[in-house]
């Protein structure tokens, strides 16, 4: 979906249409939800400081976010999917995998089917969607973004070779900011100079990962797309235009906190609650760092999960002045609810018995 909490604000006021819109709380502890195409423009971006995003666009319209209204949008969305295929894997509210080898319509093809899956959600939502059609998952990542906003973008399979190369392999997934600099200091910088390496060579500089590397080269990806599968965990995180302190993440992990219960959620209409919160940390020099707390009473809604992972920085045992790049908020410890419940209840009646 393009641009999608603030698409919907858009979409259901008309006088914000065409206006830099800027879905976020305002004051100095906010952060950015989602922008308009119209404030991306002057540089506004997701889980950027509210404060700077209306340094940047003084003229931003700031909207609070609603995710009742998102999440029901998103749900519209998802139906539309599933008319198509039940080969769906949702990787946020606004985003998702499809696998239309086979279809419930019988339509001619992938690219057939993507512009009749965004044809029915500009129809029955007025919400914009980009779409990418590829041989698999990570090629489809790339291209759904290609062509943004509103946009169609097809590689076909004897395009994935001369299609990759030319892209910096910051582009490649897994590939962050340390690799990116580890494989530049090999004189890699695009897919193509990856590709020239020996897959031998790329084994002994980095492992397994150096088999990933040449595989993503080459275009190869097998994962499956997975419906309905069992989640281990959910969570969210954001790396930083600047490190920050300890004491200024609230905000961050606030902001977090938000997408991770919204993932949640999806959890918990299929019968699971997660039991255990994370908190995880990646300071300037790139040592990676979580804590982790399982309460007595599962978290019951965003806030008590946002107050227990900002509690959870008081266990960080480093300076106060050490700075961090990247935070990010989980749950984890999946389990059936009736079940928990019952086993909660039996302890309970447990106790009294005994009392």
């Amino acid at each position: 979906m393009d641009a999608f909490y603030a698409s919907v604000e858009q979409r259901d006021d008309p006088s914000l249409r065409g206006k830099p819109v800027v879905v976020a709380w305002r004051g100095a502890r906010s952060v950015v939800c989602a922008a308009s195409y119209e404030a991306r423009k002057f540089g506004v971006r997701s889980a950027m400081p509210a404060v700077r995003a209306g340094r940047l666009c003084p003229q931003a319209i700031f909207v609070p976010p609603d995710f009742v209204r998102y999440k029901a949008a998103s749900r519209h969305v998802r139906e539309i999917f599933a008319r198509h295929t039940d080969l769906i894997e949702p990787l946020s509210l606004d985003e998702a995998y499809l696998d239309v080898t086979e279809t419930k319509t019988n339509l001619p093809s992938a690219t057939a089917t993507a512009e009749a899956i965004r044809t029915a959600i500009r129809e029955e939502t007025q919400l914009t969607a980009s779409a990418g059609v590829a041989p698999n998952k990570f090629l489809a990542k790339i291209a759904s973004d290609w062509n943004k906003p509103d946009g169609l973008f097809v590689i076909r399979p004897h395009q994935v070779l001369a299609f990759l190369a030319p892209l910096p392999v910051g582009r490649l997934p897994g590939v962050g900011k340390v690799m990116d600099a580890r494989l530049e200091a090999l004189s890699i910088k695009t897919v193509g100079d990856l590709r020239a390496l020996q897959l031998l060579e790329l084994e002994q500089r980095f492992g397994r990962w150096g088999r990933r590397l040449h595989e993503l080269s080459l275009g190869i990806d097998d994962h499956a797309v997975q419906p309905n599968q069992l989640t281990l965990q959910v969570s969210s995180e954001d790396t930083f235009e600047h490190d920050l302190t300890l004491d200024e993440l609230e905000p961050h992990i606030r902001y977090l906190a938000e997408k991770t219960w919204a993932a949640h959620q999806r959890e918990a209409q299929r019968g699971r609650i997660a039991r255990t919160i994370v908190l995880k940390l990646k300071t300037a020099d790139f040592h990676t760092l979580t804590r982790s707390l399982t309460p007595s009473l599962h978290p019951r809604s965003a806030s008590e999960l946002a107050n227990v992972a900002c509690a959870l920085r008081e266990r960080v045992e480093r300076p106060p002045d050490t700075r961090y790049r990247l935070v990010g908020v989980g749950l984890s410890g999946f389990v059936d609810r009736d079940s928990f419940i019952a086993q909660s209840d039996l302890f309970d009646n447990a106790s009294l018995d005994q009392s």
